[in-house]
């Protein structure tokens, strides 16, 4: 079935009815389509998208107790949200209609205001009732049971806040990657990626590598291109392309990046690195070689089970 669609009312008492509130920012949808669709797998859901409308007027909505864009929906079981812009919405919208709020990263408003927040474990907050603790934050990958052998993916991002850039370096490890295993390897770059990075990329002379700028691919190409490949390397930078690859069931590796500053996102990296869940190129050079997670890595999933344990066990 597919989300949205629409379930006659012999069955709507059966089923679990989501909103789920969106910012238009593809990385936070991802998180709460992630999330959805492991609670399909679950249970019969019946899933409606709405725009957040945010800042006053979801104060105003709040204080009102209204939820104009979801005047002619059912009533809510569950909104799920993730990103800032979504947070009064979801108040707003269970004030006016009922169910239990569900918010994805750690909110901006008191976390006592949500039923429960997915908070990733490099934010540093304390599980509680209300609070389930994830490692990274969610997406909609799963795990895929057909790869396709002798392919592999080399997810390039680009500086950022947290961390710098060397070009060299990073062609030098793309290179012997490529060099030291004979697999077909396609490196997909990112918005970050300078300009000049991907010019010296293509400029790598191997057949067995491949470069796919990201100016080239459409929307929803890289998660094609993710799910079934065995072996993945990715930048230190692009955090969420590691958790989506480690979901997928791939061997992954990290190649490292200058970091400008230790935070909670290179705290959860050096996590990962410390569990032997993701593989480093130094080591990889040292002979270890890349390994699939010993337990699925599904965070979704881990979520949809809680709510299910929690809120809809029958």
């Amino acid at each position: 079935m597919p989300l949205t669609e629409t379930m006659p009312d012999s069955r709507r008492a059966a089923t679990v009815v989501v909103w789920r509130l969106l910012d238009g920012k593809p990385g936070h949808e991802n998180q709460t389509l992630g999330l959805v669709n492991a609670l399909a797998e679950l249970l019969p859901v019946e899933v409606h998208d709405l725009p957040a409308i945010g800042g006053w007027r979801a104060w105003l909505a709040l204080l009102l107790g209204r939820c104009p864009q979801a005047a002619v929906l059912p009533d809510p079981d569950l909104i799920i949200g993730a990103g800032h812009a979504t947070h009064m919405d979801m108040l707003a919208c269970r004030r006016a209609r009922g169910g239990r709020a569900v918010v994805l990263m750690r909110p901006s408003l008191p976390r006592n205001w949500f039923d429960l927040c997915v908070i990733p474990a490099h934010d540093g907050v304390t599980a509680s009732a209300r609070v389930l603790i994830s490692q990274g934050v969610l997406n909609h990958l799963r795990p895929v049971a057909d790869m396709l052998p002798g392919t592999g993916l080399i997810l390039v991002g680009g500086p950022s806040a947290h961390y710098g850039w060397d070009q060299d370096a990073l062609c030098t490890q793309v290179g012997a990657i490529a060099a030291g295993d004979a697999r077909r390897w396609t490196v997909a770059t990112s918005r970050r990626t300078p300009a000049a990075t991907v010019a010296a990329l293509q400029s790598l002379s191997l057949d067995n590598l491949e470069i796919v700028p990201s100016a080239n691919t459409v929307p929803g190409w890289l998660a094609t291109q993710l799910a079934p490949a065995p072996r993945v390397w990715v930048t230190e930078d692009s955090v969420s392309m590691l958790y989506e690859a480690l979901t997928a069931g791939a061997a992954c590796g990290v190649l490292p990046v200058p970091r400008v500053r230790a935070g909670r996102v290179s705290g959860g990296v050096e996590v990962l690195l410390k569990d032997g869940i993701v593989t480093s190129f130094a080591d990889w050079q040292g002979g270890q070689p890349l390994v699939p997670p010993r337990i699925p890595f599904d965070e979704a999933a881990r979520c949809a089970r809680w709510i299910r344990q929690q809120w809809f066990a029958r």
